[in-house]
């Protein structure tokens, strides 16, 4: 198999960094990780799938958001300017990132151009301030056009808890549009409370990306039956490794459905790309 396992990966999912902050921060959730992404304050890479990869310098700067969340208070735009703004003197041409964020009693590690003496404090290797994080779009220029596919554990094992009214405010999509989704069973509220999970408000998101393009959600059912055709050819490759009910068929088993999926996902992309070749301009 191609897919290699977390400690061989140069990246982590959205689920392991989780695991990574609870320690140390108990009640950060996966919503809370997309949310702070949604403003902007971290830019995780993508895989061609588009699932978030995350890599030590993001975890550190997640790390810095969370502590000065929670040490000093601080409300989310300061601690983006914070992270966005270099210091005065500072070329704003100059890579921005937590290198560049002045701490008090702590001299920034970025040449303005002007000597310091030998002496002079640097930044503990520890202390984000150190590490070199890369730059962070402003939230105009990153809005994506078309929102990304959830991660594969962003809803797996997780309780659902959007409200209807969060699920139509992060989505962007209006009221009608829910209604049509759940209409076609493209998304449900989970049990007695009515709440909806991380799936849901992705589905939520895209459709009301098609909605934008002039795509009726009534067309989107079409995806909902590719996928679920999909799903069934999968199983039947996967459910005989799982019936050998070891721990070893069970991490085989999410590997292949890894592997599987990926495929997939790139046969999808190469298909249509080759379908929409006579639409596009070749000049």
């Amino acid at each position: 198999m191609n897919t290699k396992s977390a400690s061989d990966r140069p990246y982590l999912s959205i689920g392991e960094v989780l695991g990574l902050l609870l320690e140390e921060f108990p009640d950060v959730t996966i919503s809370k990780i997309r949310f702070l992404e949604s403003q902007g304050l971290i830019v995780p890479e993508r895989t061609s799938s588009g699932y978030r990869k995350f890599h030590d310098e993001d975890v550190d700067r997640l790390k810095y958001i969370l502590r000065e969340q929670k040490e000093k208070f601080l409300p989310l735009r300061v601690i983006k300017d914070r992270l966005d703004t270099p210091p005065e003197g500072i070329d704003r041409n100059t890579p921005r990132g937590i290198k560049n964020v002045t701490v008090v009693g702590i001299p920034s590690d970025v040449d303005d151009g002007t000597a310091q003496s030998e002496s002079a404090t640097k930044p503990s290797k520890s202390h984000p301030a150190a590490r070199a994080v890369k730059a962070v779009p402003s939230i105009a220029d990153k809005a994506p056009k078309r929102p990304a596919p959830p991660d594969p554990s962003d809803a797996v094992g997780r309780p659902a808890t959007y409200s209807r009214d969060e699920l139509l405010s992060l989505s962007g999509l209006d009221p009608a549009g829910l209604l049509e989704l759940e209409r076609y069973a493209l998304v449900a509220a989970h049990g007695g409370q009515g709440l909806y999970d991380e799936h849901d408000l992705a589905i939520a998101e895209v459709a009301r990306g098609f909605a934008d393009a002039g795509i009726d959600i009534r067309h989107l059912k079409a995806w909902k039956t590719s996928a679920e055709r999909e799903a069934g050819l999968f199983e039947q490759r996967v459910l005989p490794v799982l019936r050998r009910r070891s721990p070893e068929s069970r991490v085989e088993s999410n590997e292949l459905l890894d592997d599987l999926s990926d495929l997939g996902a790139r046969l999808r992309a190469i298909l249509l790309a080759r379908a929409l070749g006579s639409l596009r301009d070749h000049r």
